[in-house]
């Protein structure tokens, strides 16, 4: 039984996340606070395995609250939001300090009848991660990254990632090693709307690629990533030589809107042995489907192994599909997909 501590100053969200949970035999709502003040008592009376937690609440902020408690007392942490470009940010930064996912309030991304599923998913997805102590990230401005110039040329490779729980901070990893002179770059990250306008903000800083939201209609270049916006699947279609971006609305695949699969099953067909697939930490199998199509298209694939994964769900399920042309540890995929696009050798 998985024991949840829910931390929010809306007695009406505290009550509807309290009835929702109540419907999964394998949750157990063990209190709810009104406030960080009260949830600390509480964490420390009831050992909860995990917590929801709010980012906007009164005599302490969300934010501030799981700071010291990542300090202190660190557990998986999910943060339910509120759907403004405010709280897209400040969710990034909870990201940041350790929360393992994330999920809007009901009316804004999903109903109030739609949220029992979504979270009792996110809950569990959040208990199985390996979470791990580490201290916040300091936000102290850091040195400029130096983005070499996009070429208006086409690029004949592809590369993609897809990711789940805890790959934010995987993607990010990955993408900090690239060159900038990658190929064009697709992103999946299972995330709510919104959010991931403000994700992709946060790997276009660090990154030496250009990191943006799709919108559609895109030209994959050198230089160039997209990151599948929330509440839709991103599709790579060929028009010539050239790789463009589509939006569909679809229905949501494995309970995901983006999925990976669409995205993977897109290059697959658009790319071929063109391309190259990596699929990190996450819980479920979305990906995994997509994954083999590329690996029988004759593009290279590269899953996340189990020791450095935070939910190894998505690259277990490609691994034993036969997906996976080779795993690897979370700091050795950067190099391995510099290696297998460099192979790639275009007639």
């Amino acid at each position: 039984m998985i024991k949840v501590l829910i931390v929010d100053d809306s007695a009406t969200v505290r009550r509807i996340l309290t009835e929702s949970l109540a419907k999964d035999p394998l949750i157990q709502v063990v209190g709810a606070a009104p406030d960080p003040y009260v949830a600390r008592e509480m964490v420390v009376a009831l050992e909860p395995d995990v917590m929801t937690l709010d980012i906007e609440m009164p005599r302490m902020d969300g934010l501030s609250f799981l700071d010291k408690m990542m300090r202190h007392w660190p557990m998986p942490v999910v943060v339910i939001s509120s759907l403004t470009t405010k709280g897209s940010d400040e969710a990034m930064r909870a990201l940041d300090l350790g929360a393992v996912e994330i999920l809007t309030k009901p009316g804004s991304a999903y109903s109030v009848a739609e949220l029992g599923p979504i979270l009792g998913r996110t809950i569990r997805a959040a208990h199985a991660a390996r979470h791990r102590l580490r201290s916040p990230v300091a936000f102290s401005p850091a040195a400029p990254v130096v983005k070499p110039p996009v070429l208006g040329r086409t690029t004949n490779k592809i590369l993609a990632i897809g990711a789940s729980t805890g790959g934010t901070d995987a993607i990010k990893a990955v993408l900090d090693e690239l060159p900038g002179d990658t190929p064009g770059t697709v992103i999946v990250q299972h995330m709510p709307p919104m959010f991931t306008a403000s994700f992709a903000k946060r790997l276009d800083s660090s990154s030496r690629l250009r990191v943006a939201e799709a919108q559609g209609g895109e030209q994959l270049l050198p230089g160039l990533a997209f990151v599948a916006p929330g509440g839709h699947h991103l599709v790579v279609v060929r028009s010539g030589a050239k790789y463009l971006l589509e939006l569909r609305d679809g229905p949501p695949i494995h309970f995901q809107r983006p999925a990976v699969d669409v995205t993977f099953m897109s290059v697959a067909k658009a790319a071929g042995a063109n391309a190259v697939g990596v699929l990190l930490t996450g819980m479920g199998v979305d990906g995994a489907e997509g994954l083999k199509a590329m690996r029988t298209a004759g593009a290279h694939t590269i899953g996340q192994d189990e020791a450095t994964s935070v939910v190894y769900g998505m690259p277990k399920a490609a691994f034993d599909s036969g997906a996976v042309c080779e795993q690897a540890p979370l700091g050795r995929i950067a190099a391995k997909t510099i290696d297998a696009l460099a192979r790639i050798r275009i007639e």
